[in-house]
């Protein structure tokens, strides 16, 4: 009798484990399925975020490619104005257009304005910087021939001061010098001589002390691309 009862506890027993196991082996072909269902949502959402990568960077490529076209444009527009108010400028000086104060003339990218006192080198200089400018510099054929056009006699320029006296220069010659880099400017009182324009075609040098015109320039202030087109189309001239 009491080997039945070990022999039904063992069963019981064996019974148990085998219920168990096949808990375990479920539980597991769980974990396996929720697993790869977990590793499909994965991969989904790698794809879709290389598939949203891929959009930015093209939108990207776009809005680059946007913004060149539209600086290209607006480029092409200031340039147009440019010359448009250039052209009403010729036929009124004074043209609400001018990138340049009144009484000042404008010849391509700055603005130039002739004081006929009389005063030195320096006071000249400080005269222009009042007024946001500076001595004028010849630096190129083109502004050469725009003051050739002026016909001025007697003008300080923006030549670095010399200690001894120079003779004469052809202005076609000033156009590479190292004196527009002005310096030496302090004992001016001390024999110094400054350049300034004694005819149409040449630079003399005298006295920084000596009383003399003076001619200023600066940076002219942008078109406004508005002003002028609007100007023009209340006028009916475009």
């Amino acid at each position: 009798m009491s080997e039945e009862v070990t022999y039904a506890d063992l069963k019981f027993q064996d019974s148990s484990k085998i219920e168990h196991v096949q808990k375990f082996d479920q539980v597991g072909i769980k974990v396996h399925l929720t697993s790869k269902r977990e590793m499909g949502k994965l991969k989904k959402l790698q794809n879709f975020k290389e598939e949203l990568q891929k959009n930015v960077s093209l939108q990207l490529m776009y809005n680059m490619d946007l913004c060149k076209k539209i600086r290209n444009i607006s480029t092409t527009l200031q340039e147009l104005a440019t010359k448009l108010c250039y052209e009403l400028y010729r036929r009124e000086p004074e043209h609400k257009c001018k990138p340049c104060p009144k009484e000042w003339m404008w010849h391509e990218d700055s603005c130039y304005k002739l004081f006929h006192n009389y005063d030195t080198w320096q006071n000249s200089g400080m005269t222009c910087s009042a007024h946001n400018a500076s001595l004028l510099k010849i630096r190129n054929k083109s502004i050469l021939e725009f003051i050739k056009s002026q016909k001025l006699y007697n003008y300080w320029l923006g030549l670095s001061p010399r200690k001894g006296y120079a003779t004469y220069k052809n202005l076609d010659e000033t156009l590479i010098s190292s004196d527009w880099f002005t310096r030496n400017t302090s004992d001016l009182n001390d024999g110094k001589y400054c350049g300034f324009i004694g005819s149409i075609e040449y630079v003399y040098y005298a006295s920084c002390t000596s009383p003399k015109h003076s001619v200023c320039e600066k940076l002219a202030n942008p078109v406004k691309i508005e002003s002028t087109l609007m100007d023009e189309e209340l006028d009916g001239r475009i």
